[in-house]
């Protein structure tokens, strides 16, 4: 076994359910290529017993393992980073991808330094994070169900084509007392009871989303003074965003918000286009929803949408809103006071 006391060696891990392809690079040269089962204490050991008397950093891409395999490498003496997979460089012309290949990109790019590690949240915030996100997707399911029970109401001919048919707890009731067939009956039934299961585990997760504003009062209440955002919001926003400490200026809060635009410059030619659909969907589209309501609300956002709408349209300008009502959040934020909203006056808003 090679001597390797006082090195610096570079681990790239490819991280997957069942197994880890690990590449290690020491001085420029890769020096070891393997592939063991997905456990951190076996990978630990390993590196620990391999590459004895070294100093070992580490590297995987964020993904499905979250951060427990950062959190056990770190705790045992690995400086380990996540990083996000946009930010691995491949090769133009590169067409064949595999872990092993994968794991040695991570390795080199993290011995040139050319890896930046993203945000890793506290063990609380992750936990809090689980309750906003696993409410955006009941909403989501709830809203499938409905759909589906429509669907089945307009076979039956119980809807008109023009009318408009909403699902709540009161429409269910009726609908479950009408008079149809077994088969219909049992159909129907076993729809509605799966929308109310969704429906209470959807006021379950506001009544824990409630407890984290209470506990996390300093976050919630610059939040919530922001135009347009309310209690789902601004919880979605603390939880996925923190203080925003982690975002060095306002252009990577931006691309975390999904609220970059494209550019396209050639020469003394720039041109900026649509957004770029990278970052946090659901980050983009409550910010979005946010910005139609703060420009009702705020003089400011409103003669700024305005501005902005005359020269790139309504859509453009929306986008500009909602890019600048997070701005002002992080200005608050790290000024640790609320938002100060400057009232519309009701005879302001034409649209």
């Amino acid at each position: 076994m090679s001597n390797y006391s006082g090195k610096r060696i570079f681990v790239g891990i490819d991280v997957h359910k069942k197994t880890y392809s690990v590449s290690a690079v020491c001085d420029g040269e890769m020096i070891k290529k393997c592939t063991m089962v997905a456990d951190p204490a076996s990978l630990l050991s390993f590196l620990k017993n391999y590459f004895q008397g070294a100093t070992i950093e580490s590297a995987y891409e964020a993904g499905f393992s979250g951060f427990g395999l950062h959190r056990f490498l770190v705790g045992h003496g690995i400086l380990n980073r996540v990083v996000h997979p946009a930010s691995i460089e491949i090769a133009a012309r590169e067409r064949v991808k595999n872990d092993k290949r994968d794991s040695a990109k991570i390795a080199t790019q993290l011995a040139a330094g050319r890896l930046r590690a993203v945000h890793i949240p506290t063990l609380e915030r992750e936990d809090f994070r689980a309750v906003s996100r696993l409410r955006e997707q009941l909403v989501v399911d709830r809203r499938k169900k409905s759909i589906q029970m429509k669907m089945y109401l307009h076979q039956l001919g119980k809807i008109g084509p023009k009318e408009s048919f909403l699902i709540n707890h009161k429409r269910i009731k009726l609908l479950l007392a009408s008079v149809y067939s077994q088969e219909q009956k049992f159909v129907l039934t076993t729809l509605a009871n799966q929308w109310l299961s969704i429906d209470a585990a959807i006021d379950k997760a506001d009544d824990y989303l409630q407890q984290q504003a209470t506990k996390d009062a300093n976050l919630e209440v610059i939040y919530r003074s922001l135009p347009g955002v309310g209690a789902v919001i601004a919880r979605a926003l603390a939880n996925e965003l923190g203080d925003m400490s982690q975002f060095a200026n306002e252009g990577r809060l931006f691309s975390y918000c999904g609220l970059t635009p494209s550019e396209y410059s050639s020469g003394e030619h720039t041109r900026t286009g649509h957004i770029t659909r990278q970052g946090k969907p659901v980050l983009r589209r409550m910010l979005v929803q946010a910005a139609w309501v703060a420009i009702d609300i705020d003089k400011e956002l409103f003669e700024f949408y305005e501005r902005v709408s005359r020269k790139g349209g309504k859509k453009r300008a929306i986008v500009a809103v909602a890019r600048r009502l997070i701005g002002h959040a992080k200005t608050c934020l790290k000024q640790q006071r609320p938002y100060q909203v400057n009232k519309v006056s009701a005879s302001t808003v034409m649209r």
